[in-house]
C-alpha cells in the first residue's frame, strides 16, 4: 500500500486547505483530529493518525473518545508524540468548558434533575470521591462552583468549615453540594447524612442556605432535600 503524505494529496483533499477554504464545519471527525495533528509521521500521514486516535477504546466513542483517552493511550499510537498528545487533550478540554459555560447559563438551581444532568458526566466517571460546592446569588445564579474535597475510592471527607469559609469567599447567599459515588450507587451512606446535616446546621448558624446535596452514580442521582434531610 502506497502512503502519501498530506502535501502530496490534491489540495481539494487536504484537511487544512479544506477547512481554510469551506470552513471547518465541512470537515470529517478525522479530518478536523487531522488538522490539530497537523504533521503526521515518516509513512503515516496526518489522517491516517486521526483515524487509529478515533478507533481508540474499540471505536465505542466516536470524536468524543478524546474525552476517554490518557496521555499514554495516545502516545501508544506510532506518530503521535508528547506535544501532538497534549494538543489533543486540550482540545478536548476547550470543548466540554465551552460546552458547560454555554448550559450553566441555563441551569435551575432549584431543580434536583437540572443540576444533576448537568454534573453527571462530569462526575460520574471519577475514580475517587470528590465534593463540589456550588455557590449561589440571592436570585439563585452561579457565583463560583469549586472543588472541595478529593477523597479515596470510598470516602470524600465534608467538613463544614471548609465549604463555609469559601462559600463567604465567595459573598454566596446559599449553595448545592454534589459528590460522586465510584461504585456507581448513589445510595446515601449514614456518613452522607451526618455530615449533610451538619453542614446544613452550621450554614444556618452564619446565615448561608444548604439549598440541596446531590449524590452522583452512575447516571444516576440521589438528592437529599428529596429525601427529606434538608
Amino acid at each position: 500500500m502506497d502512503h502519501y503524505t498530506v502535501k502530496e494529496l490534491p489540495e481539494s483533499e487536504r484537511p487544512y486547505e479544506k477547512c481554510l477554504k469551506y470552513g471547518p464545519s465541512v470537515l470529517s471527525d478525522s479530518e478536523l483530529l487531522a488538522v490539530i495533528i497537523r504533521t503526521g509521521n515518516i509513512g503515516v500521514r496526518s489522517t491516517e493518525l486521526a483515524s487509529r486516535i478515533l478507533l481508540l477504546k474499540e471505536n465505542r466513542f466516536g470524536i468524543n473518545v478524546l474525552n476517554h483517552v490518557s496521555m499514554k493511550e495516545l502516545r501508544s499510537i506510532k506518530g503521535i508524540g508528547e506535544v501532538k498528545a497534549i494538543q489533543l487533550l486540550v482540545v478536548a478540554e476547550l470543548s466540554k468548558r465551552m460546552s458547560m459555560h454555554i448550559r450553566r447559563e441555563g441551569i435551575s438551581f432549584i431543580k434536583p434533575e437540572a443540576i444533576a444532568g448537568f454534573y453527571m458526566e462530569r462526575m460520574r466517571h471519577l475514580e475517587r470521591e470528590q465534593t463540589l460546592a456550588v455557590f449561589l446569588d440571592m436570585k439563585l445564579k452561579l457565583i463560583e462552583e469549586k472543588v472541595i474535597f478529593e477523597g479515596t475510592v470510598g470516602m470524600a471527607p465534608m467538613e463544614p468549615r471548609e465549604i463555609l469559609r469559601e462559600a463567604l469567599k465567595a459573598d454566596a447567599v446559599s449553595f448545592v453540594l454534589l459528590h460522586n459515588h465510584p461504585s456507581g450507587d448513589p445510595t446515601p451512606s449514614s456518613a452522607d447524612i451526618s455530615a449533610t446535616n451538619r453542614i446544613k446546621e452550621a450554614a444556618e448558624c452564619v446565615g448561608i442556605k444548604l439549598r440541596d446535596h446531590l449524590i452522583i452514580g452512575d447516571n444516576r442521582y440521589i438528592s437529599m432535600k428529596s429525601l427529606g434531610y434538608l
